[in-house]
């Protein structure tokens, strides 16, 4: 984006520009978190491994949402962590603790043992989460960072995308396999930061207080502003796992196949892994503001068409214009946070953020699904409605980041 005053730097900042003049440090934690990603394998298989060890389908489901609740709380603690501990040390902690606990999931026996083991596993698994995006926040220079974080997620997607296919292949040697596979994806990772990160923050000694002496997250809940813009970011988390949760009973309820919904769901993946980067080169040159305000409208918009009666062709057409949301906000909605933080509570604000997410993720089809049930196809006018109420949060939440200094802007 274009900085201001004495600070003001007109660069292109393609991708390939950015990432030539991005640190050691930055290029690799992007290549680390690709790795993790690519041996996440828990989440997605342990139903599946619990069930073939001879548990219920119950216990198994409760075991998954037990994954869920630590996973929510590691973002919160990994917050801190990369607050008090630098983004290096918090890394070392979720990746080698990580890759341990999958190991005592592979070989305990009992229910309850199970249990803590998975949930341990979820929380130290998620601190790693705020640590990247805090070093990526701050040794990246300000007009670069939309660029940044458009690489960070193309990163996360990839491995996303790809993990379950190669979850599947190693199933069929063994499930061991699979879980010593994400141990040893989880160690590299830590290996990588070990070597590369920087061993304290950016912001060095800074305290984490605001500038009343507010400390830790208790600063953050102060900011009424920043509470704002995580209210807007939870009902936009909210709105958008809807194409997961009442979008296949839309589609199935109306008669199409279920295959013309894997093809949206693909088209979506398609499009944002090919396109985003190319969108964010002439994206990042907006006002922040501008670019929240749109992304919000064409996610809104999008899913308002899967209400209009025109057949297929509309929901080929709605998810188009949601998944131009997705590559046109995201990665904006992603660097946001780090550049209006405080330097010693970048990690919190990044956390909070990361966890509105997660929290809309983990009730929006409850509360979407309910939604449909009672209303049908005017559900998706409702959530339409919801991403206008999220820019009027958004609007009002959303401040100017203060100018990069002129030594920064290299």
């Amino acid at each position: 984006m274009t900085q201001t005053g004495s600070s003001r730097r007109v660069d292109p900042a393609g991708v390939w520009v950015t990432l030539r003049e991005s640190s050691l440090p930055v290029r690799a934690m992007l290549v680390g978190v690709l790795v993790n990603r690519l041996g996440a394998f828990l989440q997605t298989f342990l139903v599946l491994f619990l069930t073939h060890r001879g548990f219920t389908e119950v216990q198994a489901g409760f075991a998954l949402g037990t994954y869920g609740g630590g996973a929510f709380l590691g973002v919160i603690i990994g917050g801190a962590l990369a607050d008090r501990l630098g983004p290096r040390y918090a890394t070392l902690v979720s990746m080698c603790g990580t890759a341990g606990l999958l190991v005592v999931v592979l070989y305990v026996r009992s229910f309850p043992a199970v249990i803590v083991s998975v949930a341990f596993a979820g929380l130290v698994n998620q601190f790693y989460r705020p640590a990247a995006a805090t070093l990526l926040s701050e040794l990246t220079p300000k007009h670069q960072q939309v660029m940044i974080y458009a690489v960070y997620r193309l990163a996360i997607n990839l491995g996303t995308t790809a993990a379950p296919v190669a979850g599947a292949v190693l199933i069929t040697v063994s499930y061991d396999l699979l879980f010593w596979a994400q141990a040893v994806a989880a160690l590299i990772y830590a290996g990588i930061a070990g070597l590369t990160l920087p061993k304290r923050p950016v912001h060095g000694k800074a305290a984490d207080v605001d500038a009343r002496g507010r400390r830790g997250y208790v600063a953050l809940l102060a900011d009424g502003r920043y509470l704002l813009y995580l209210l807007a970011i939870l009902v936009n988390s909210l709105v958008y796992i809807q194409y997961v949760a009442t979008l296949p009973l839309t589609m199935q309820d109306l008669g199409f196949a279920t295959i013309w919904y894997a093809v949206l769901v693909s088209l979506n993946g398609f499009i944002v892994i090919t396109c985003e980067l190319f969108v964010t080169k002439f994206v990042q040159r907006l006002p922040l503001r501008v670019i929240i305000v749109t992304g919000f409208s064409l996610l809104g918009g999008g899913l308002a068409m899967y209400a209009l009666p025109f057949g297929l062709w509309i929901f080929v057409v709605g998810t188009l214009v949601w998944t131009l949301a997705e590559i046109i906000g995201g990665p904006t909605m992603m660097s946001y946070a780090g550049l209006v933080a405080p330097p010693g509570l970048r990690g919190r604000y990044i956390g909070a953020m990361q966890t509105m997410f997660s929290l809309g993720a983990a009730i929006g089809p409850a509360v979407g699904v309910a939604v449909y049930q009672w209303i049908g196809l005017n559900a998706w006018w409702v959530f339409g409605l919801a991403c206008a109420a999220a820019i009027v949060f958004g609007l009002g939440g959303m401040r100017r980041p203060e100018p990069e200094p002129a030594e920064s802007a290299r």
